[in-house]
């Protein structure tokens, strides 16, 4: 089994390096059996939110595994509709309920729009009262992140935000990290975009370390220092991208896949008025990360 190395983030807290993520897996039982397998490969890290419809089961995994609770790090997602300080109050609740848990280890606010002082504040009173061990925020630009920094008394642990080698968002990154929070990469592949898993680049150097461009973009997010959680339900898929800590590319390498960078979203512009409007209209089926 895998030896994850863990990372600390601002205020302490272990969290692993890589993960698994369960975006789009809303079916119950091939979440559950999805969650399963992956524990069984050495996944620690379990990354849902309200959207995604499955805490039940990633909670029902978690128990059934027979492991210590605190072996595991489970992380959840306040949605939009619960932005004020009462719903996201109830809204944390919901989840831990929903997950069969005393305490979440992250917990982030899923996008930033709506009332987002209100509900940062409700994460606050959760961090504090022990519900949450940390808390965080997810597609925040580095503006809205200083801006919550500024009028908030805890500051964000992790910002969980799309990169990808077509989407690299170095800026970004570099703030996050300039600020001490931990940048946490949500669609590593891209889902496939742009045929990423035959692209010539990561292909070659994928040859020269005997790995797959799966891998080579998973071990790329690492050494930048950026936490990564890849989704799969197929079990060979989930060891794979477990086995990423054995190599290491060279600055050459890195510097190769810099250059894949485009320079946009693969999915959609969080500052695009339409999109704002769309995700605030959306029902929990529709949902994007």
């Amino acid at each position: 089994m895998t030896d994850i190395p863990m990372t600390t983030l601002n205020n302490g807290v272990q969290m692993p390096q890589l993960g698994f993520g369960v975006f789009q897996v809303p079916d119950l039982a091939d979440c559950e059996a999805a969650v399963t397998a992956a524990i069984q490969q050495g996944y620690r890290l379990i990354d849902t939110a309200t959207a995604y419809q499955n805490e039940a089961a990633v909670g029902r995994a978690i128990r059934k595994s027979g492991l210590p609770r605190d072996q595991f790090f489970v992380t959840s997602k306040l949605w939009v509709s619960d932005f004020t300080y009462d719903r996201a109050k109830r809204g944390i609740d919901a989840s831990l309920n929903r997950l069969g848990v005393d305490y979440l280890d992250l917990y982030l606010l899923h996008q930033p729009y709506g009332d987002v002082m209100g509900a940062w504040r409700a994460l606050e009173a959760a961090y504090r009262a022990g519900k949450l061990r940390a808390i965080g925020v997810s597609n925040f630009y580095a503006d809205q992140l200083k801006n919550l920094e500024l009028t908030m008394q805890v500051q964000p642990a992790v910002n969980q935000i799309e990169v990808n080698p077509w989407y690299q968002q170095t800026n970004e990154v570099q703030f996050n990290q300039g600020e001490q929070v931990r940048v946490e990469a949500w669609a590593p592949f891209a889902e496939g975009k742009h045929a990423i898993f035959t692209d010539p680049t990561l292909t070659q150097i994928a040859q020269a370390h005997q790995k797959t461009t799966g891998q080579v973009i998973l071990r790329w997010l690492l050494q930048r220092g950026i936490t990564v959680i890849p989704k799969s339900v197929h079990a060979d898929r989930m060891a794979e991208n477990l086995n990423v800590f054995d190599f290491t590319l060279s600055p050459a390498e890195m510097a190769a896949i810099a250059d894949l960078d485009r320079g946009e979203s693969q999915f959609f512009d969080h500052r695009d008025p339409v999109t704002i409007e769309q995700i605030f209209g959306s029902s929990l089926s529709q949902l994007h990360d």
